[in-house]
């Protein structure tokens, strides 16, 4: 674990495009994953993830505010999130992401 990694209460597994899941214990890793593995085009949950993770590596920010922004831009990529239930069975969430629909008018 590097030196300065602000590790989470509770740690965030996604699931990846390719259809792996990948966990992130703190800060430090999702800062790395998004600053270099980031497989989409930037958006400003992105943005603002990287900003608040930066904060939190730094002192200033509370690591749960960074971990929200992480999920965030996660969700914003189209990347959901993996939890455990009680059966030991993973779940995504959101189960089904929204589509925007467009007006022609």
């Amino acid at each position: 674990m590097p030196l300065n990694e602000v590790p989470w209460s509770r740690p965030v597994r996604i699931r990846l495009q390719c259809g792996l899941d990948r966990t992130f214990a703190g800060t430090y890793d999702a800062l790395d994953f998004l600053e270099n593995e980031w497989p989409f085009r930037y958006g400003q949950r992105h943005d603002r993830a990287v900003k608040l993770c930066r904060g939190a590596l730094s002192g200033a920010i509370p690591a749960v505010l960074a971990r929200d922004a992480f999920v965030g831009a996660c969700l914003e990529a189209g990347m959901p999130t993996v939890a455990a239930g009680p059966d030991g069975k993973s779940t995504v969430f959101p189960r089904r992401l929204p589509h925007l629909a467009f007006s022609s008018r």
